[in-house]
């Protein structure tokens, strides 16, 4: 049932908000008028909407950011504070309801990016982001279902679901709720069925159950297999309900293992995201997405699933300050419990750039080394708390802190060529620091408009020296930069590098992609860099450089590899083997040289073009 929805920011205080006048809007969203409010509250009225086979009404509120409050016919039902976890309310019986829902801006230090100035003030507005619904149910009936897969590192073929369900009732029950685990699609084979006992005098009840999978259909990342799915259905009386899961294993130790095979990542941020960054991420051979300081929506986490893209959840943490270790431990918890039924679900990241960035501006020189080594030691950070919080979860990896070289981060945030020095300064940084295994932000940015007037997040006052030329020109030196630091990355073998990012969120920013999805000349470098078995030169300067094949796959290749230079085109035939670096030839190079690689294993060629700079 779709419901009208009125709103009216209002002062946060304790009472019901009763603003002077509501205005229409549209839920979910995030209504532009209310931006910068600290509160927001959103009024629906309707009449009863079941049935006469029905016994329970809910509000399903998806999204609610971030603290919220729900009243029904003036009366307090409920409160909230993880707008990434759903928020399901049973209305009490009446003829005509009159809802209320106020959303306050955070409260706490838990309000991750949204809490900061790298989103335009637009995107942060309190409110009911993802979704609103009004659903009818029998009695008895399951009002809420999850399932977190259970499966052996050691041995994959020993699989099980964790089954949690939520059952009303409005009279005691003592019945059995029904469970089948069936393949998704036309698969056949492979399906269970068992059944639990329901026996309670209490309107709510919760039933776990642990379900055994026969010869699991495993789920893997698009780039090394199908992304087989399971449906789990729970029935109890006349009420049917159902979540869709995956099973994998995932850890990391030195580098991400799913189902117990090495994955190199190759991965990109998502700032605001949406199901088609997903896609995006896709065409940019990317892997992995990481979504930074803030809740993955459920159709970003459902197309990650679908696609076949490792989901890197932070939680929403971010910038310098201490934070509440208890809150943060509920919230980690919680969180895992959210997106654990998703098998995309990969790692989470506790506290995002957790001290100011302290060494923009710096060059590439001696003097200007001595400067980045002097602030990154006194950028000092205790991650006692971090680590606590990410004690909280054990169901996939964790990194307590992502940051810049210098705090001992869990996993590096690199901008050299951009904040500071350049590119060629990336292997210092790597030795220097002891960082580079995993690297959570690379990059650079550049102007999305000839004249950006919304920037949030791009300090363009910091960086005139990287666009002051203009469109074409800021492009074409941020595709240099990350270029040149994915391949660098690459080729020093870090098993995890995430690009900063996919795309702005205004007229200018770190995007690979313009905000409104256009391609900047950044993606097609980017594709090609991330290209699981690609030809690379080691260094596009001039000077002795190797041709360097590069393959992130578990099968050896043989691979026909041709390099042009200026005209003078040879080939060589090469077999490469497991997650190999193999070294072709060496060519000697000057500056103004055009260089064409590629490489074919005889069904897909691969291609990098190169001109060489001073």
């Amino acid at each position: 049932m779709s419901l009208e929805w009125r709103g009216a920011a209002v002062a946060p205080d304790d009472e019901m908000p009763s603003p002077e006048s509501w205005e229409p809007v549209s839920v979910p969203g995030r209504p532009e008028q209310f931006a910068g409010a600290e509160a927001v509250a959103y009024e629906t009225t309707f009449s009863d909407p079941r049935g006469e086979s029905d016994a329970h009404a809910l509000l399903v509120l998806n999204g609610t950011y971030a603290h919220t409050r729900v009243w029904c016919n003036g009366d307090l039902l409920t409160s909230h504070d993880a707008y990434f976890e759903p928020l399901r309310v049973r209305l009490p019986e009446s003829e005509e309801y009159r809802i209320v829902v106020e959303c306050r801006a955070p409260e706490d230090r838990f309000g991750g990016l949204h809490a900061t100035d790298q989103l335009p003030p637009e995107r942060c507005v309190p409110g009911i982001w993802w979704d609103a619904t009004l659903e009818t149910r029998p009695d008895p009936c399951v009002s809420e279902l999850s399932v977190q897969p259970q499966l052996s590192e050691e041995d994959v073929t020993d699989a099980t679901v964790d089954v949690s369900a939520t059952v009303l009732t409005e009279e005691p029950l003592d019945d059995r709720i029904t469970l089948s685990l069936r393949p998704e699609g036309d698969v056949r084979g492979g399906g269970m069925m068992d059944r639990a006992r329901v026996s309670t005098d209490e309107e709510t009840t919760t039933v776990t159950y642990t379900m055994d999978v026969r010869d699991p259909s495993l789920w893997w990342p698009h780039d090394r297999g199908e992304q087989s799915r399971y449906v789990l259905r729970a029935k109890v009386g006349d009420d049917e309900h159902s979540v869709t899961t995956g099973l994998r294993t995932v850890s990391y130790d030195g580098g991400l293992r799913v189902n117990s095979e090495d994955v190199p990542v190759r991965g990109v941020t998502l700032l605001d995201p949406t199901a088609e960054d997903v896609e995006r991420a896709v065409d940019a051979n990317a892997n992995l997405v990481r979504v930074r300081a803030q809740g993955t929506p459920p159709e970003v986490a459902r197309a990650c699933d679908d696609h076949g893209v490792l989901l890197w959840q932070d939680l929403p943490l971010s910038g310098p300050g201490s934070f509440d270790t208890e809150r943060g431990q509920g919230l980690a918890a919680r969180l895992t419990a959210t997106y654990a039924q998703h098998p995309s679900f990969t790692a989470v990241g506790v506290h995002d750039e957790p001290v100011p960035s302290y060494a923009n501006g710096l060059g590439s020189g001696f003097l200007d080394r001595l400067r980045f080594r002097w602030r990154a030691w006194r950028a000092s950070y205790d991650d006692a708390d971090a680590v606590s919080v990410a004690s909280a979860v054990d169901s996939v990896p964790t990194f307590p802190v992502v940051g810049p070289p210098g705090i001992n981060p869990d996993a590096v945030t690199l901008y050299p060529g951009w904040r500071y020095g350049d590119t060629a300064d990336l292997p210092w940084l790597c030795s220097q620091f002891d960082v580079g295994d995993a690297v959570a932000g690379f990059g650079a940015g550049s102007l999305g408009t000839p004249d950006p007037s919304d920037s949030p997040g791009f300090d363009s006052a910091c960086h005139d020296r990287h666009v002051d030329g203009g469109v074409e020109a800021s492009q074409t030196y941020q595709a240099g930069v990350v270029r040149e630091v994915a391949e660098t990355l690459r080729q020093r073998n870090a098993p995890l590098i995430v690009v900063d990012s996919l795309r702005d969120v205004g007229d200018a920013g770190m995007g690979l992609l313009a905000e409104d999805g256009s391609e900047k000349v950044v993606f097609s470098a980017l594709a090609d860099s991330y290209e699981p078995t690609q030809v690379m030169l080691s260094d596009a300067t001039p000077g002795e450089r190797d041709i360097v094949v590069l393959h992130d796959r578990p099968e050896k290749a043989d691979l026909t590899v041709e390099w042009d230079c200026n005209g003078d085109r040879e080939q060589a035939e090469h077999t490469v083997g497991p997650f190999a670096r193999v070294t072709v030839d060496t060519l000697t190079l000057s500056a103004g040289d055009d260089v064409t690689l590629a490489a074919t294993d005889g069904q897909t060629v691969v291609k990098n073009e190169y001109r060489i700079s001073e």
